[in-house]
């Protein structure tokens, strides 16, 4: 894949261009805050982007900031934000459109090398990765709504790891059980949730999550 990373520490940038060279990819720039993100993306044809959410001048949203932009400008190209704690705000706003090609993870998950590839790997095929916690964060936050409460403990299992971008047959691996058995837990948390008619992976990734996040 052809990458444009964002991150104003320098140690982090230069170990992920040493990462993805390693792994194939073809890191077109690496740069250290929004405005060059802006100019690289527009100057090059990257597949995907991968950027902190906080970046100079005023290290609050400047990352997601460009980040919608580029998107907005941009749909084709992926966009993999990194991000050191789990904002709520910030990724809640990231999820409310299209989730085709979009990731969100906590930097922690770069330092677990196969981790942060497989979520790159999958935003760059037009799938979504969510980080564990971010979902779990989401899902704690709406314990309260009455249709999850109805939710049984493994459906509860079930769209944690949906919301996290997993496919039916990942999800079936991850709990050791059928993908049949996982179909089914999926259309009765969709019935339960009034989101059985939303249909295709991402899509129903997005459904779960607006609906967490209302």
């Amino acid at each position: 894949m052809r990458v444009i990373l964002a991150e104003d520490s320098t140690l982090l940038r230069e170990g992920l261009v040493r990462l993805l060279a390693e792994e194939g990819h073809e890191v077109l720039a690496a740069v250290g805050d929004a405005d060059a993100l802006i100019e690289a993306v527009t100057a090059q044809e990257p597949d995907v982007v991968v950027l902190d959410v906080r970046m100079p001048p005023t290290h609050t949203d400047e990352g997601l900031r460009a980040a919608l932009e580029i998107r907005r400008r941009r749909p084709d190209v992926k966009v993999l934000v990194l991000s050191q704690y789990v904002e709520k705000k910030y990724a809640t706003e990231l999820m409310s459109g299209s989730v085709v090609g979009v990731g969100y993870l906590l930097k922690d998950r770069v330092a677990q090398v196969g981790d942060f590839l497989d979520a790159l790997e999958r935003v760059g095929a037009g799938g979504a990765a969510f980080d564990p916690e971010v979902v779990r964060q989401l899902l704690a936050r709406t314990s309260h709504a009455d249709p999850l409460t109805r939710l049984t403990a493994r459906e509860r299992e079930v769209l944690e790891l949906m919301a996290q971008g997993l496919t039916n047959a990942s999800i079936a691996q991850a709990l050791h059980v059928s993908q049949s058995a996982v179909e089914k837990h999926v259309n009765a948390l969709f019935d339960k949730l009034e989101l059985s008619h939303t249909t295709g992976y991402s899509r129903r990734v997005l459904a779960v999550l607006r609906y967490l996040g209302s």
